[in-house]
């Protein structure tokens, strides 16, 4: 059996819808019955329930040799990951396989990317086997844009000169699947982008080919896009994370596009064309 957390997000219900294609037994751990359909809709188990809760872990838990560590980010995250990991340990679980960041690095500063780090050597330190996957920017944060891209044909952020190797959360969601139904990944580092390294001003550019009008990237100074944005992000510690995010990208972000999708898959990820040809219904009138 296979535990999944984070099942009804983008990346997790990818993975679950995955993981029902190749009838493969998987089990959800989730907070919200209203969306206990959503699993048992594609063959998995449900159990109704938060990470913090124990005894809905301990019951997560029962009969699992695998477990998917996939939490969104909060302050709480790393205690509840570590909370993830000490209790599959106790129930005897063999495999951890966390989705984290390819900004997860030893020399990381910034709190999203750092917590990813603490986590991973947690995983690593427990004695279990494991797999992290690490993917790059995803697609679909661009879909906040739309409203902006159909009003204005313009989309607002304060990434800069800087570039990302954009992957479609559902190309994640395969990779896990693949992950978890298989032997042989133990001990790999997965870090998975999408086909190209694009710049902002690049995305610009597809949007306008796609759409067949012209679209504007408009590069926001960081202070005045964190006023917008607070607007949305009331925490403010998530708020200051994902504005040390981008500015992480601004000042440069990622160069290189890995293989690492086409290497396990046997084809190519999804391009930013064919994910905004996919969501054009979000970027027209």
């Amino acid at each position: 059996m296979i535990l999944i957390t984070g099942a009804t997000g983008n990346t997790g219900s990818a993975a679950v819808q995955e993981l029902s294609s190749r009838n493969i037994p998987f089990r959800a751990l989730i907070r919200n019955k209203d969306k206990q359909s959503q699993i048992t809709d594609l063959g998995g188990e449900v159990i109704i329930g938060a990470i913090e809760d124990d005894g809905a872990l301990n019951q997560a838990m029962e009969g699992v040799q695998k477990t998917l560590v996939l939490l969104p980010n909060s302050e709480q995250q790393l205690f509840l990951e570590k909370k993830i990991v000490d209790t599959a340990l106790a129930a005897n679980v063999q495999h951890i396989v966390k989705i984290s960041s390819m900004e997860a690095v030893p020399e990381a500063t910034s709190p999203i990317p750092k917590l990813h780090m603490q986590s991973e050597n947690y995983i690593k330190n427990s004695g279990m086997n494991w797999t992290m996957i690490k993917p790059n920017f995803f697609m679909q944060n661009l879909l906040g844009s739309g409203k902006t891209i159909v009003e204005q044909n313009k989309f607002f952020l304060p990434m800069g000169e800087g570039k990302a190797g954009m992957i479609h959360t559902k190309d994640v969601g395969t990779v896990i699947a693949k992950v978890l139904s298989e032997d042989g990944h133990e001990g790999q580092n997965y870090e998975v982008t999408g086909p190209e390294i694009l710049s902002f001003h690049d995305v610009a550019e597809i949007f306008s080919k796609v759409l067949g009008k012209k679209v504007d990237y408009i590069n926001v100074p960081i202070d005045e896009y964190k006023k917008t944005l607070s607007q949305f992000l009331t925490n403010q510690w998530h708020l200051d994370s994902v504005i040390d995010l981008f500015k992480d990208i601004a000042e440069g972000g990622i160069e290189d596009k890995t293989d690492t999708f086409q290497d396990l898959i046997g084809k190519s990820p999804c391009s930013l064309e064919q994910f905004i040809q996919e969501y054009s219904f979000v970027f027209n009138a």
